[in-house]
């Protein structure tokens, strides 16, 4: 017991590298700026590749490090450069915030097979070769990692209101994090989901349009909680001290869950 601090607690990823999807906005810029100010070596991954140099220039000047990099969730070949770059410029990969996603916003039986296989290929096809390749090379290196899905609260509870292959593909993520926590526990590469409710971002502005408003009235806490608020969170994750909790999916949705249908 001498061998550990009191507490055990350290947010240090000095020396790591991160690869955040979906970092051009929304939660996946949050995460990238947080990873870096605990010092990681992050690689911000999406299709926008001007918003991903201007978060990777705001990054480099509070001294932190970052490489954009283009990235189709859609494209396997495009995913696995995303890989490849990181590489190239900061080593290994050990940690993956596989945050990528869209929502589908029509009724299942409206839905043309071509935005089918466009959630489908986002949502849950991207992030399982993604986890897959990062674990593949951190095998080969006998090096420790740390994986993190975004699935959502959908995976514990749908109202209706036009996103059900949404809520599938969550839970696809949430059981597709049980499964591979156990595949990869021999190799110290942790695999665990964040279950975020409704918070702040450029796809919930959207949803607020569709729901006709700001929907904080119609919550408990009367509020939508922002990006911030989930920092602890992933940073518990991918630190050195949360090195025993793999295979976990965390519901973080300010009581959204105890409410009744808006």
């Amino acid at each position: 017991m001498s061998d550990y601090p009191l507490p055990n607690v350290s947010a240090d990823l000095s020396g790591r590298v991160a690869l955040v999807t979906g970092a051009s906005s929304g939660l996946g810029a949050r995460f990238a700026e947080v990873l870096a100010s605990q010092g990681a070596a992050v690689i911000l991954a999406a299709r926008r590749l001007d918003r991903l140099e201007a978060l990777a220039d705001k990054i480099r000047a509070a001294g932190g490090k970052a490489l954009a990099v283009r990235m189709d969730a859609t494209d396997a070949a495009s995913l696995i450069a995303a890989v490849d770059a990181g590489e190239a410029k900061f080593g290994t990969v050990d940690i993956l915030v596989n945050n990528a996603g869209m929502p589908d916003a029509q009724r299942a039986h409206k839905m043309s097979l071509e935005l089918v296989d466009q959630v489908l290929g986002v949502n849950l096809r991207g992030p399982w070769i993604l986890a897959t390749e990062v674990a593949r090379r951190l095998i080969a290196a006998g090096k420790p990692g740390r994986i993190v899905n975004i699935s959502s609260v959908a995976h514990f509870r749908y109202d209706g209101g036009g996103a059900a292959l949404y809520a599938v593909t969550k839970t696809a993520i949430a059981r597709m994090t049980e499964a591979l926590s156990v595949e990869w526990a021999q190799y110290n590469i942790n695999v665990n989901a964040i279950a975020p409710g409704m918070f702040v971002s450029e796809m919930t502005d959207g949803m607020f349009a569709r729901m006709g408003g700001d929907p904080a009235p119609h919550l408990p806490r009367k509020r939508v909680p922002v990006p911030a608020q989930m920092d602890s969170t992933l940073l518990y994750l991918v630190a050195p001290s949360s090195e025993c909790v793999t295979g976990a999916t965390i519901r973080i949705d300010d009581g959204q869950s105890a409410r009744t249908r808006l």
